[in-house]
């Protein structure tokens, strides 16, 4: 019972965390005693991530690919297993966010969001359950979205991939669920990160969203740190397909 919660021995990639959520994701997850592999799309920005990580006494190392080209993501799930070991969780981290009215939306803005938010957790998830599948045993963690649910002006093509992500999590677990693989979503309600930070400065949407969120303020990222914790440890062997919302009550109210 006491170690439900422990991942001493684990080894954890997390996509896109050299910065913001999914590095302080990192920082939660080596607390508690995963290794962690950071990744961003340059290998230099990885290293100093991993750097930081090591001299907070955590044991971390950065590689560099792009998570949304094949080539590079098999190449680099090869490397990572062969010269640090099994990857024993994988937290799909790495997201956009483009702004503009829907019958403005850029082509090119709109097939970037999709790309990095949604191809890559299938890129990546796919080299990695191999893997896992010969093992029979592994988690994967998607970081879907209060917009996996909801829609919002402005950014149709995050809401489509993140609602893409929920079924993609659902649909994953119904193949891996056998090999002893947990495939679930942490769905983040509105969290004051640099992403948000335009939301956050704006006072009418601050006031809008104190009243529409029963707990009445933003979240505060290092609130999502014990659902990766929890989705990520012998704690959750039994639960699969799921959706871990952590929104302050946003999606229970009307």
């Amino acid at each position: 019972m006491k170690n439900l919660f422990d991942l001493s021995g684990k080894r954890a990639l997390i996509t896109g965390s050299a910065q913001g959520i999914g590095n302080l994701l990192a920082k939660g997850l080596a607390a508690h005693g995963a290794e962690i592999i950071i990744n961003d799309k340059t290998q230099a920005r990885a290293e100093q991530a991993a750097q930081l990580l090591i001299k907070m006494g955590y044991h971390a190392v950065g590689y560099g690919f792009d998570v949304t080209r094949s080539n590079e993501v098999k190449q680099a799930i090869t490397n990572i297993e062969r010269n640090e070991g099994p990857i024993d969780i994988l937290v799909n981290n790495a997201g956009i966010q483009r702004r503009y009215p829907f019958t403005e939306f850029p082509e090119e803005e709109w097939d970037n969001v999709i790309e990095v938010n949604q191809k890559s957790v299938f890129l990546v998830s796919q080299q990695v359950a191999k893997n896992m599948m010969e093992r029979r045993q592994g988690k994967i963690i998607n970081i879907c979205s209060m917009q996996s649910e909801l829609g919002r002006k402005t950014i149709t093509p995050y809401a489509a991939s993140k609602g893409a992500v929920k079924m993609l999590t659902r649909s994953m677990c119904v193949e891996l669920a056998e090999y002893n693989i947990q495939v679930n979503g942490i769905a983040p309600g509105y969290f004051a990160t640099e992403m948000t930070s335009a939301l956050v400065n704006d006072e009418t949407f601050s006031a809008w969203l104190y009243q529409r969120t029963p707990a009445a303020r933003w979240g505060k990222p290092e609130e999502l740190i014990g659902a990766a914790v929890y989705l990520s440890a012998p704690a959750s062997d039994f639960v699969n397909g799921h959706l871990l919302f952590v929104d302050g009550g946003m999606l229970a109210a009307v």
